[in-house]
């Protein structure tokens, strides 16, 4: 069987779980071979760019549109101000110098404030858009990965790495492609406004700009520095937030209640919670520390570069080369200049930011499923005639090294009933997730009337099959619905409902229910009502059967019955299954001796085989549990 992608950063997961591993300081390394793999890395990160774009697109093109020309004409706004105020500055030293006439600065000073009210009306315009335009993009991601998690085999969910991965992407996805948008809007707004007040600073002195630029420069390392580093950090610290989220679980789910009280359990999982949360918490706020000191220090060489600016435009002022128009104008334009220049290496280091998470997104999106469906699938059988044969079949569970099926050959007759029986960890289990081709086995063939089941679609496949599993899901909705939920693809009905639970056994207590099948099951919502696990069973029993298979599988279909019950649903189910090609896994020998043939199992192998009574004769294995039961 292939291996599950990304298995191998497995071991550095759980290696992290002992504790968070820091990054080697930049020092150990040359200075130029550090800052090498740095933007190479920045390099494959931003490459994620493109792909985030669209996505945004596909999710909302017409919001996506409006929202990039509403910046355009935002980003231009403030150079419009900046250039209005220097006529409305001179006007106003003129006017108060010769007590002439104000009406000059009319003009000028009405155009500032339709420009400033324009800059309001777009702050809410954009924000509108921004809201409709995040919910779309929110829901198409989640929608991108609720899809990938539902194709993906089922041995991804036995992969600790599959399930850091699925943490990121379901943590950070669903609104890192909205906040990478936001950040290029930023980019884009405040890039051509700082163009603009460059071009206005230029006719000052070339040497301006030229300064203005030179001050973020240390900023910029600081902000590339700490954005991988604040990445770096989420990496390490996933498996150790995975297992918070876990203690988290267990001290507020109702599951878990009883045995916390019952044991005394409580105390425990706290302490284990708040030791985890305090490696987190302690880098975290180490890194915090280091990068304010950074930016301290780039920030004190900005403020020196701007003071030098400022007084040789003071010095030209008082020499009388500028009017004090001039003056405000440029203030304007290098205060804005220096706020626009740190406004977009924050945006640098958010887009940097966002595209390191977003590769884990799209590094998630392209886990590819082995279990697939040939291109030229053969037919599934409506009904078998041959029936279904194991041959030479040698399977073991992802990551492990134990066995489950080893060189395992059985041939299972057409339309019988047959009953596995054996100690936990058998094999018997196994089976049915083979029938359902949830795995592939590593050696070996398994036939469906002489077809190996690889060469079927895996969807068809599993439609023909009715399966009941050990642990079945309990679904908090109606019981029509809970029950209808095994066969949505036939639009089932309300008799056909009904008669899948009659044939569970569940139809009676059902209809004890204040609502009867509409009503809800389970204590998350609202009116819901809670049942017994032996009444869960049967409800999962009823999913089961609502399918008209030709295959039906069950996994300890009564291991939550008393007796009675189970007298009283394989009487009902015997007659259910005629004709049908039936496997039940159990381990309760009153369930098995209704069986046309049962199997006993031990480590993967089938030891004893034939009908109850030939067994019982045999005096073996099954004979002596049988015998063992009917003393208990």
């Amino acid at each position: 069987m292939e291996p599950v992608p990304h298995r191998a950063s497995a071991l550095k997961s759980r290696c992290i779980l002992s504790g968070l591993q820091r990054e080697p300081p930049a020092n150990r390394m040359h200075v130029s071979e550090h800052l090498a793999r740095r933007l190479r890395r920045a390099a494959v990160q931003i490459s994620h760019l493109p792909r985030a774009l669209r996505l945004v697109w596909q999710a909302a093109p017409g919001w996506t549109l409006a929202w990039t020309l509403f910046l355009l004409i935002q980003g231009l706004l403030p150079v419009a101000t900046v250039y209005l105020t220097r006529p409305v500055v001179n006007g106003l030293v003129a006017a108060v110098r010769t007590g002439g006439d104000w009406r000059p600065i009319l003009a000028p000073a009405a155009a500032m404030g339709v420009v400033l009210l324009l800059t309001e009306l777009l702050s809410g315009a954009i924000h509108w858009v921004r809201t409709a335009q995040a919910e779309l993009v929110q829901d198409h991601v989640s929608s991108l990965i609720h899809r990938k998690s539902v194709e993906v085999d089922l041995a991804f969910y036995e992969s600790p790495d599959f399930y850091d991965h699925l943490h990121r992407a379901r943590a950070e996805a669903d609104y890192r492609p909205s906040a990478l948008l936001e950040t290029l809007g930023g980019l884009l707004q405040n890039g051509l406004t700082l163009v603009a007040m460059l071009v206005v600073l230029a006719r000052y002195g070339v040497w301006l700009p030229v300064a203005l630029l030179a001050s973020t420069l240390p900023a910029l390392a600081v902000v590339l520095r700490y954005a991988a580093r604040q990445y770096q950090f989420r990496m390490r610290a996933t498996p150790v937030e995975r297992r918070t989220w876990y203690y988290d679980w267990f001290l507020t789910a109702g599951e878990a209640a009883p045995e916390i009280r019952l044991f005394a359990l409580g105390d425990y999982f706290k302490s284990a919670f708040q030791g985890l949360r305090k490696q987190v918490r302690e880098e975290r706020l180490e890194l915090a520390r280091e990068q304010g000191l950074a930016e301290l220090a780039s920030g004190a060489a900005a403020l020196a570069i701007a003071a030098g600016a400022f007084v040789w435009m003071i010095a030209r002022t008082l020499r009388g080369s500028l009017s004090l128009g001039d003056l405000a104008l440029f203030y304007q334009a290098f205060q804005q200049g220096l706020r626009l220049a740190r406004t977009l290496l924050e945006n640098v280091g958010h887009l940097y930011r966002n595209s390191l998470f977003l590769g884990n997104f799209f590094e998630f999106m392209e886990l590819k499923p082995t279990i697939v469906s040939p291109a030229k699938p053969a037919a599934v059988p409506v009904r078998l005639s041959e029936g279904i044969r194991f041959t030479g079949v040698t399977f073991r569970y992802p990551d492990t090294r134990r066995v489950a099926l080893r060189d395992f050959s059985l041939t299972i007759p057409a339309g019988r009933l047959i009953a596995f029986v054996g100690p936990n960890g058998a094999g018997k289990s196994t089976l049915v997730k083979l029938l359902c081709r949830f795995y592939d086995p590593e050696a070996g063939s398994i036939t469906i009337d002489g077809v190996d089941l690889r060469r079927f679609s895996v969807e068809e496949l599993r439609q023909r099959i009715s399966v009941f599993f050990q642990q079945p899901v309990h679904y908090n909705t109606t019981v029509r619905e809970n029950i209808a939920l095994g066969n949505l693809a036939s639009a089932p009905t309300d008799a056909s409902v009904e008669a899948a639970a009659k044939a569970a056994g569940a139809d009676a207590f059902i209809r004890d229910l204040p609502d009867g099948y509409g009503n809800i099951l389970g204590h998350w919502f609202e009116k819901g009502t809670e049942l017994s696990v032996g009444e869960w069973q049967r409800v999962a029993l009823a999913r089961a059967f609502l399918r008209e298979s030709p295959m039906i599988l069950l996994d300890e279909p009564t291991s939550a019955m008393d007796p009675w019950a189970e007298a009283e649903w394989l009487n009902r189910f015997h007659g259910f299954a005629q004709g049908r090609t039936t496997i039940i896994v159990t381990h309760r020998f009153t369930t098995a001796r209704l069986a046309d043939q049962i199997h006993v199992m031990e480590q993967g192998q089938i030891v004893e085989s034939g009908s109850h009574h030939e067994l019982i004769g045999q005096g073996g294995r099954y004979a002596a549990g049988w015998a063992a039961k009917n003393i208990v």
